[in-house]
Parts: C-alpha cells; structure tokens; sequence
C-alpha cells in the first residue's frame, strides 16, 4: 500500500549531501550556529518524511516547464528539496535556497547542462 510508514528507502546524493553541508557553514558564517543547526534540523526532517509520503510532493515547474515529470519536491523555506521516486527509493538530488536561479540550477544539477 503507497504510503505505508517506512515504505521507501531515502539516499542523498554526494551532491544533496554537499548542498546541505554548503548551507550549514554559509548559515555559520553569515549568521550564527545554532540557526544553522536549526535549518539543518529542519531540513533532514523534510527529507526523513519522504520515507512515508513521498508521492505528496509537487512537480518543480521549472522541469514541468519543459515536459518532465519524473522529479518532485519538497521545501522547507526558502530551501526546496528536489527528489525523484524510483520503485521503493526515494533518491535526493539537490538542496537548494529556491531564491536562486532554479532553472540554470536544475539544468546543471539534473539535466547536465
């Protein structure tokens, strides 16, 4: 059953992984660290809940923009999570601050542009 608690296994990628340690020290440096390790808390529970419902993300309307559907996403403000469900996988591709440039980030991180 979709939706079923512990379904789905989440895996970051070294990407996703270095997107989240870049806005750890860029938040410690420009701010503080206990903001820091708030965002960083907020953000891995985001991506922990996909594990249950992946599916309740919406499709990024930069990627819609250009026909495809096969990647999701979820945000804790300003930070969107850019995922794609794969069988019993949830892989995450890109953490990123949504005020950016999306579409030139999209296109280098997913599409290899």
């Amino acid at each position: 059953m979709a939706g079923t608690p512990g379904r789905y296994e989440v895996v970051l990628t070294r990407g996703a992984e270095q997107d989240l340690e870049s806005i750890h020290d860029y938040i410690s440096g420009s701010d503080c660290a206990a903001n820091a390790n708030y965002v960083l808390d907020r953000l891995t529970e985001v991506v922990e809940g996909l594990a249950q419902f992946p599916e309740r993300g919406a499709y990024p309307p930069e990627l819609v923009a250009l026909g495809i559907r096969e990647y999701r996403q979820t945000a804790f403000e300003p930070y969107r999570v850019i995922y794609r469900v794969a069988g019993g996988r949830v892989v995450i591709y890109l953490i990123v601050d949504g005020r950016r440039d999306m579409q030139s980030v999209l296109a280098r991180r997913l599409l290899g542009a």
